[in-house]
């Protein structure tokens, strides 16, 4: 019996994971207690996803576990003891502007429960390959940094710059700068799951993500950029764009896409690894860009506002340069676009308000 354990499993690339790994022929088993909704509301919620699985994947056990709890967490890992082939820990508080509101929990949702999955890795299934998805906010505001030339609909990197055409590398300091308390907690875990791999020769990787999407994404107005945008066009609700005069840039990868990549990095583990991961240069767009997407897709002219005052510690700019990880992987390929993502989100979206799923 292969195991793939994943933690979020009922979130975004949780739930993708699940599918993807059950097709291939693993037992899921998966971790959520749906704190998503616990952070943003009932829009957050994550039943209906994990309804879903259930119902779909044969192959799918779930347990409602809080990662913070390592005594409930000890309990699964001894279950199924070293059948655990794959760890994929996705469960995080995600939101930049939450953290602020209740620093101890978001700390010890991020650290301490990464902390307690990669000990009891050890202890139960060393020989695993533990992949945590990290984030680009693991490297504060270093990015605003850069010499950016402002356009008429974004924020572009200087022309003679070595990360024009290409993004951001994974040699970027991580230190001394303005994080937010969210990329604290995130480097935090980044750090020690780096260290269990080097420390006790784990087979570990930090995949660090710029905007993840996706359809089974449940957007929120703190968390969930492209999902909750386009919600906010099917539904004509309002939206507020947060300071750089709305030309703030983001690359975006599809939650399949990134799963993809989990999986061939399961082929040939590291020790230690990290990658930057997002859409890269073919796939990111500005937020005043992303809006028109989404009045394009959807016909519908978007009801948006803009607030001069940026988040605090929020990137200008941000493209992953993911050629370290196509270099390590080269049978590795994007599967979707901007437009085809968008449209995956939209109709999805549109189904969903129609069945009266959506408020």
């Amino acid at each position: 019996m292969s195991v793939v354990l994943i933690t979020g499993s009922a979130g975004l690339i949780g739930s993708e994971a699940v599918k993807f790994f059950a097709q291939k022929g693993f037992n899921v088993v998966g971790i959520d207690n749906n704190m998503r909704k616990q952070f943003f509301g009932e829009e957050a919620c994550t039943e209906w996803n994990l309804s879903h699985l259930k119902n779909k994947v044969t192959t799918y056990s779930h347990y409602d576990c809080d990662i913070r709890d390592f005594a409930q967490l000890d309990k699964i890992f001894k279950h199924f003891g070293s059948a655990i082939n794959i760890i994929i820990h996705a469960a995080a508080q995600p939101s930049h502007d939450w953290a602020a509101s209740d620093p101890l929990t978001d700390f010890t949702v991020n650290a301490n429960g990464t902390l307690n999955l990669l000990e009891l890795t050890r202890i139960h299934c060393a020989k695993a390959t533990f992949m945590y998805l990290s984030t680009n906010k693991v490297y504060g505001d270093t990015p605003n940094h850069l010499p950016l030339n402002e356009l008429e609909t974004r924020w572009e990197i200087a022309s003679d710059h070595p990360y024009r055409g290409v993004g951001i590398d994974e040699h970027m300091s991580i230190d001394q700068s303005k994080h937010s308390l969210f990329g604290v907690s995130k480097a935090s875990a980044d750090l020690m799951v780096q260290e269990y791999g080097r420390y006790f020769d784990m087979n570990t990787a930090c995949f660090r993500g710029g905007c993840l999407t996706g359809p089974a994404h449940s957007g929120t107005k703190l968390h969930g950029f492209l999902s909750y945008l386009m919600r906010c066009a099917v539904l004509r609700l309002p939206y507020t764009v947060y300071g750089y005069k709305g030309k703030q840039v983001r690359d975006n990868i599809h939650s399949f896409d990134l799963v993809n990549a989990l999986w061939h990095f399961c082929q040939s583990p590291k020790v230690g690894a990290v990658y930057n991961m997002g859409g890269g240069i073919h796939h990111n767009c500005s937020m005043l860009e992303a809006i028109k997407m989404c009045e394009n897709i959807s016909g519908n002219t978007m009801q948006w506002q803009y607030m001069p005052e940026n988040r605090s510690g929020d990137h200008m700019w941000w493209i992953s340069d993911v050629r370290k990880f196509k270099q390590d992987f080269p049978e590795w390929h994007y599967q979707y676009d901007l437009t085809k993502t968008l449209t995956e989100i939209y109709e999805v979206t549109k189904e969903a308000h129609a069945n009266h799923e959506l408020a």
